[in-house]
C-alpha cells in the first residue's frame, strides 16, 4: 500500500448468503491526514465496507490494508491504532460515562487520566452519576466517540456519527471532528447518507451506490461536476424556450444548460432581436443534494 494511504481496499467484494453482492470490486483510497466522507443512500454498502475495513466481517474477496498493514492478518496490531464506532454505539446502560470508559481503558491499557481528558473533549465532563441508558441519542454518540478516542488513535472510522443529532448537535460534532483532524492529525473516515451534512467537514469524498464506487476524489473536484445552468426571466417564456436550443420552461422561467459567457450573450441578443424582453439572467449550479442524487440514482 502506498505510504500516503491510511485505508486502501482492492477489488473488495462481499456477498451475504443468498443475496446479491453488497460490495462490488471496491477500490477505496483514504489519504493520510484526510477527512474522507463515505457517502451513499441507506443500503448502498457503506456499513458493510466499514466492517470489512475493521475486520468485523470475514474477507471473501479482495484485499484491505489499514495504516500500512493487512486486514485480517495484522488486525490486532491495526486496531491498537484505530478508533471506531460502527452501527449503534456499544455502551453499558447501567454504567456512567466515566465507568463505561473505565471498562475500555482496561482493555486498551491506557492511563486513567485519559478518562477525564476525553470526557472534556466530547463535552460529557459534567454527566457525573447519570447512567448511559438515560443519555439522549446525541450523548450516546458522544460517548461512543469518547471510547473511540480513548487510546489516542491515528485513524477514526465512524459510521453515521450525526445520526439522530439535532442541528446544534450536528454542528458540534462537525467542529469536534475538524478539531481532531487539524490539531491532532487524526485521519477520519466517516460515512453518511447526506452529502450536504458533511460538505463542510470533509476534504475527500467517495460515493457508493449498490456496492459500487461511483465517485472518489477531493470534495472540490466533486463540486466541479455540478451541472451549471442559466435561468432567464423574459416577456414571453414560451417563444423564448422555442428559440433557445435545449431550453425548458420551469417555475415560470426559461432554463438552459450554461456553456459559456459568450453563448449566454448570444442567446440574449437572439431573444432581443426577436422582440422578446429579457428581464433577468441568472447563472446557477445544481445544489449538493441534486449532485448526490445524480450519482446514486438508477440510470436507464
Amino acid at each position: 500500500m502506498p505510504s500516503n494511504l491510511a485505508v486502501e481496499t482492492r477489488n473488495l467484494t462481499h456477498r451475504y448468503r443468498g443475496g446479491e453482492a453488497a460490495v462490488r470490486a471496491l477500490a477505496l483510497q483514504v489519504q493520510e491526514g484526510a477527512i474522507y466522507g463515505f457517502l451513499g443512500p441507506n443500503g448502498a454498502g457503506k456499513t458493510t465496507t466499514l466492517r470489512l475495513v475493521l475486520g468485523l466481517l470475514r474477507l471473501q474477496e479482495g484485499a484491505v490494508a489499514v495504516l500500512g498493514r493487512s486486514i485480517p492478518r495484522e488486525r490486532l496490531a491495526v486496531l491498537r491504532r484505530v478508533g471506531s464506532s460502527v452501527e449503534s454505539p456499544s455502551l453499558y446502560g447501567d454504567l456512567t460515562a466515566a465507568e463505561n470508559l473505565e471498562v475500555w481503558r482496561l482493555l486498551f491499557d491506557v492511563p486513567r487520566s485519559r478518562i477525564p481528558e476525553v470526557l472534556r473533549l466530547v463535552g460529557l465532563a459534567d454527566t457525573g452519576s447519570k447512567r448511559a441508558r438515560a443519555f439522549s441519542l446525541g450523548m450516546k454518540q458522544r460517548l461512543a466517540l469518547a471510547v473511540a478516542l480513548l487510546h489516542e488513535p491515528e485513524l477514526l472510522v465512524l459510521d453515521e456519527p450525526a445520526n439522530g443529532l439535532d442541528p446544534q448537535g450536528i454542528l458540534e460534532m462537525r467542529d469536534l471532528l475538524l478539531q481532531l483532524n487539524r490539531e491532532r492529525g487524526i485521519t477520519i473516515l466517516v460515512s453518511s447518507h447526506v452529502l450536504s451534512e458533511v460538505a463542510r467537514l470533509v476534504s475527500h469524498v467517495g460515493v457508493i451506490r449498490r456496492g459500487e464506487l461511483r465517485f472518489q476524489g477531493t470534495l472540490s473536484s466533486l463540486l466541479e461536476r455540478r451541472r451549471r445552468e442559466t435561468v432567464l426571466r423574459t416577456s414571453d417564456d414560451g417563444r423564448a424556450a422555442g428559440l433557445i436550443p435545449s431550453a425548458r420552461r420551469e417555475n415560470g422561467k426559461v432554463v438552459t444548460p450554461h456553456r459559456s459567457d459568450a453563448e449566454t450573450a448570444g442567446m440574449v441578443r437572439t431573444l432581443v432581436a426577436a422582440g422578446i424582453d429579457v428581464h433577468e439572467v441568472t447563472p446557477l449550479a445544481a445544489d449538493l443534494e441534486r449532485l448526490f442524487l445524480d450519482l446514486v440514482e438508477d440510470r436507464p
